[in-house]
């Protein structure tokens, strides 16, 4: 940051169906593209984002944070912003923040959602394009069980699409399935919580996708820590849809400790 600048945190919602993802693409619809473009007409410079979690392409967000520097203060304002973008888009609030902030290095925590519908009648059609279909009712309490091993700080590489130079040891804070059904069509749906500290890439559709079999009694209750164990995509976890998943939710610590957590991320990141 430049003494002229100022440091704004954005809170942000979007449905993901018709982006290639949050990150910027060349010759791709993108979130991130769609408000920079907006952000630099407003603010009349270049405007950059960092966001807490970069979701792929058809996932969904309702609590996204992003952050960015600019001069022109009084012209980031959220009905501003949301006039002039899109409607799959929306900005639910812009807050002046220190240089300490940081959208991804200062969160404690991120929380995802995966809705599965397993009503044999199928989902209810306003909802299909966030949910998962699957044939056979689920065993909610066979998965909670098989989640168990899958708490705490692992070595998530046989969940994860491994980069070079990354690192996929992970830890799960929480992992939990709870039933649900809608009030208004009696449809029943299965919804996975996940927190973690981070994610690596595909890791919460993977631990989905081991789950979701030992629910349908395809696979025994200790397969998902089986995988675990082998640290390997050769485990054979599939990579389920994208369109059910929903970032929820990034926890960041108090003020005071914006600048700590963002040294403690970093440093592990560069040792990784």
């Amino acid at each position: 940051m430049s003494d002229s600048t100022t440091r704004f945190r954005l809170d942000i919602t979007y449905d993901g169906s018709e982006f290639s993802g949050w990150a910027i693409q060349r010759d791709q619809r993108t979130v991130q593209g769609e408000i920079q473009r907006v952000l630099t007409h407003l603010a009349g410079h270049d405007i950059e984002l960092t966001c807490a979690g970069r979701t792929d392409a058809g996932v969904h967000a309702r609590g996204q944070v992003a952050h960015c520097d600019a001069e022109a203060m009084g012209q980031l304002t959220v009905e501003r912003i949301n006039r002039a973008l899109p409607d799959d888009i929306r900005i639910r609030a812009v807050t002046e923040v220190t240089a300490d902030f940081d959208a991804r290095f200062s969160a404690s925590w991120r929380r995802y959602s995966y809705t599965v519908c397993d009503d044999p009648r199928g989902p209810d059609p306003l909802h299909r394009r966030h949910q998962l279909s699957v044939g056979n009712h689920m065993d909610i309490d066979a998965m909670n069980q098989a989640a168990q091993p899958l708490i705490g700080e692992h070595d998530f590489a046989s969940f994860c699409k491994i980069k070079q130079h990354g690192t996929t040891v992970r830890e799960i804070l929480d992992l939990r399935w709870e039933r649900d059904v809608d009030r208004a069509t009696g449809i029943a749906t299965a919804v996975m919580h996940v927190t973690a500290d981070a994610f690596c890439h595909s890791m919460v559709r993977s631990l989905a996708g081991a789950l979701i079999p030992v629910g349908e009694r395809r696979k025994p209750i200790d397969y998902p820590k089986g995988a675990l164990e082998l640290k390997a995509r050769a485990a054979g976890v599939t990579v389920m849809p994208a369109h059910p998943l929903v970032l929820e939710e990034v926890r960041y610590p108090p003020e005071s400790q914006w600048a700590l957590r963002q040294r403690r991320t970093r440093s592990v990141r560069a040792a990784d």
